[in-house]
């Protein structure tokens, strides 16, 4: 954590206001430096500066780090036991460089939530022991598998990138469903 002062307020800040604290969020490079002053009286002076942000695709040019991620599921009786509150599911990704810079898949992080609410979450280095690299317009598909304690939940979550020019950047995963058949309309 470091002071700020003007120095640091660059081209493209950013801030947001209350009646009590100021956020300056500031992008250098590929760097978001984040501060905060508290305005209360007797309090003034800047609180902090996080320069260890990455900034997200947000902050990028653009299009040009921009992943798109395509699921589908499939319920799989055969490995499943109802009885035993075991729900085995196939989901199938289909992961595209929609930007104009190659990408490197170097790891995952998935949310797997059931009906009761019970979360499991699973990092780790790449897919399917495979770190693809995607060209631009380029896409890669894999399957894998998942096992809930009910006949509903859902995924998501996101793969960290690496971009040829190396900016490191996370690409969402957006929820989907695993459900047995017949269960949701």
């Amino acid at each position: 954590m470091y002071g700020v002062d003007s120095r640091h307020l660059l081209r493209g800040e950013f801030r947001t206001q209350d009646a009590r604290v100021v956020v300056v969020a500031v992008r250098r490079a590929a760097r978001l430096f984040v501060g905060a002053t508290d305005r209360r009286p007797g309090r003034a002076g800047w609180l902090a500066i996080d320069s260890d942000l990455e900034c997200n695709t947000s902050m990028s040019e653009p299009g040009k780090y921009d992943i798109r991620v395509n699921a589908r599921t499939t319920y799989l009786a055969n490995q499943s036991d109802e009885a035993a509150g075991r729900y085995v599911f196939a989901y199938t990704i289909t992961i595209t460089n929609a930007g104009t810079v190659a990408a490197q898949l170097v790891s995952r992080h998935w949310i797997i939530t059931d009906a009761n609410e019970k979360v499991q979450e699973v990092r780790g280095l790449g897919v399917v022991g495979s770190q693809p690299l995607l060209e631009p317009h380029e896409s890669f598909e894999y399957t894998s598998g998942t096992a809930i304690a009910t006949g509903v939940g859902t995924m998501r979550g996101s793969y960290q990138m690496m971009a040829a020019d190396g900016h490191k950047f996370d690409a969402p995963i957006p929820e989907f469903t695993l459900s047995i058949p017949r269960v949701l309309h």
